[in-house]
């Protein structure tokens, strides 16, 4: 019998939440798809923290230009990694792991790159090393891609070797499931239900904010948190 592969694909995102980690953590190889369309107001450049005022954006500043491949898209201000950081040691400076995370987190903002995909990928890959999550990461570009919508994803699993496809739960409105049960590739979507709550600063439990946030209050405890980090 071949060998289980179960592989995820999907854009990069800046410091996303637990649960694109999570999915990350739950499958053998992750691909950055960042040879798609970059989208405005999206959450390829921004993201939310707590603060004691309530949630806050950071957003990387990237331009008007938008018809741009994500892995296409520059910096338009360099010194927006400054600014988030301080945001960040403002706002984190008292949460029980932030010498910690801070001893990998900061240098990687202070790194200098300006092109978006790397950032995104560099501080994922950072995220994935301190929570011990294995999972191959890989580019969309290390394939050959081919085909429409769905038909893309298909033919990046097979030259991956994929046996599952996984994906969120917003794929089924526009997943063509056929092509994969034709392919003999398995389709899972991804559940992100049911995270607990885990110790937070600033008031309310809130769940929609960045991976950071779980990161600096809970340093590798946060899987206990999560669903598939060292499980």
């Amino acid at each position: 019998m071949a060998a289980r592969k179960s592989i995820a694909i999907l854009q990069s995102n800046y410091i996303p939440w637990k649960g694109y980690v999570d999915m990350m953590a739950s499958v053998d190889e992750f691909i950055f798809y960042d040879e798609m369309q970059f989208t405005k107001n999206d959450w390829r450049n921004r993201n939310k923290i707590k603060t004691p005022q309530g949630l806050h954006w950071l957003s990387i500043p990237v331009g008007a230009a938008i018809h741009r491949r994500i892995c296409d898209v520059s910096i338009s201000d360099p010194r927006w990694s400054d600014r988030h950081w301080n945001t960040l040691e403002a706002n984190y400076r008292r949460s029980p792991f932030f010498d910690e995370v801070g001893a990998w987190l900061r240098p990687l903002y202070a790194a200098g790159m300006d092109n978006l995909s790397e950032i995104n990928q560099a501080l994922l890959a950072g995220v994935c090393a301190y929570l011990g999550i294995d999972t191959r990461l890989s580019r969309s570009s290390d394939y050959v891609l081919e085909g429409d919508k769905t038909e893309k994803l298909v033919n990046l699993c097979r030259q991956a070797g994929a046996t599952e496809y996984v994906t969120g739960g917003a794929a089924r409105d526009y997943l063509d499931e056929t092509l994969f049960e034709q392919a003999g590739i398995d389709l899972t979507y991804f559940d992100y239900a049911g995270y607990p709550p885990y110790p937070q600063l600033w008031g309310e439990f809130v769940h929609e904010v960045s991976v950071v946030d779980l990161l600096f209050n809970c340093g590798r405890n946060a899987a206990n948190y999560m669903k598939y980090v060292n499980k």
